[in-house]
């Protein structure tokens, strides 16, 4: 069974950074795509950042030049690097791997909160 398990979110002010991981059973070239979500309550769940397994990086509109999706390979890990937060960035964040047209996984997810 695959596995994705994060950590690293918190409580930071507006314009503050925070580093997001995600620890994977699977390794990182067994996905065809990894990345990140964000659910806010009340709210769809929406992308944030993906990265294939060639290393193909993609952005929502609403992160783009603040954060950062990257990978190590040896160790299976996913994070994504967070700079410049909002008020709007807080959120419950997943990390989620594809392998396959039937083979979507998700972590438990990680709560990022953001003070003004």
């Amino acid at each position: 069974q695959v596995q994705l398990v994060e950590s690293g979110g918190g409580l930071v002010q507006a314009g503050g950074s925070l580093r997001l991981s995600c620890s994977a059973s699977e390794r990182i070239f067994s996905f065809n795509v990894m990345g990140w979500y964000r659910q806010a309550p009340g709210k769809e769940r929406e992308l944030v950042a993906t990265i294939s397994r060639f290393g193909t990086t993609n952005y929502a509109d609403s992160v783009k030049g603040r954060f950062t999706i990257a990978r190590d390979i040896a160790k299976k890990m996913v994070y994504l690097e967070m700079n410049s937060l909002k008020p709007e960035d807080a959120a419950v964040y997943y990390c989620n791997g594809e392998i396959g047209p039937r083979g979507n996984y998700w972590g438990q997810g990680t709560q990022v909160t953001v003070t003004v």
